[in-house]
């Protein structure tokens, strides 16, 4: 079974990356040959790029980044659940991309970004800049929520035909993708 991280982005008090995070969990356990897992960079609680040696070498000292290296590396796949701050993705999420290397290789990885007008696209191609140089595989299609208060209802994010449809793709190919890629992980 194919294991996929859904990964809350934001960590900003009063954010509604967990709420939108629970209908994209909900979104990959339809989907048959996943493991299902989501990660709230809250939780993680990482700080700004602390470690003395670089990611690549994956000689961590601090414990924060050991125990973040040690469930990105058990990962098949991705989704990034991220919102548009000021036209970039939060730093937190960039962070946490940053501060590993190895443990993203060979891997892919889908986006379902939120926001205003553009529904966060603009954040999602810059973390698929990222997502590239890291050398996962960053799907082409992105699943938006724009205007995503209109889809929050009591605390429930609630999406509509559109959106439902990209996410079912969008963890299809994810599922393609990770089978493919598997092999190359050794």
């Amino acid at each position: 079974m194919l294991k996929v991280k859904i990964i809350i982005g934001s960590t900003r008090p009063g954010r509604i990356g967990p709420t939108v995070g629970k209908w994209v969990t909900e979104a990959a356990r339809k989907q048959d040959g996943f493991e299902v897992e989501t990660v709230d960079l809250a939780d993680i609680g990482l700080p700004l790029l602390d470690e003395p040696n670089h990611p690549a070498k994956k000689e961590y000292t601090k414990d924060h980044t050991k125990r973040w290296s040690a469930i990105i590396d058990d990962a098949d796949a991705f989704v990034f659940v991220t919102p548009e701050y000021d036209f970039f993705p939060p730093a937190s999420l960039v962070n946490a991309l940053q501060c590993l290397s190895q443990e993203w290789k060979y891997k892919p990885a889908g986006l379902v970004s939120y926001g205003g007008v553009s529904g966060g696209l603009r954040s999602a191609q810059e973390l698929r800049m990222l997502m590239v140089n890291l050398s996962m595989v960053a799907l082409p299609g992105v699943v938006p929520v724009p205007f995503f208060p209109k889809f929050i209802e009591d605390g429930t994010f609630t999406p509509n035909k559109e959106m439902a449809d990209g996410a079912a793709g969008m963890f299809a190919e994810l599922a393609k993708w990770a089978k493919a890629l598997k092999p190359m992980r050794g």
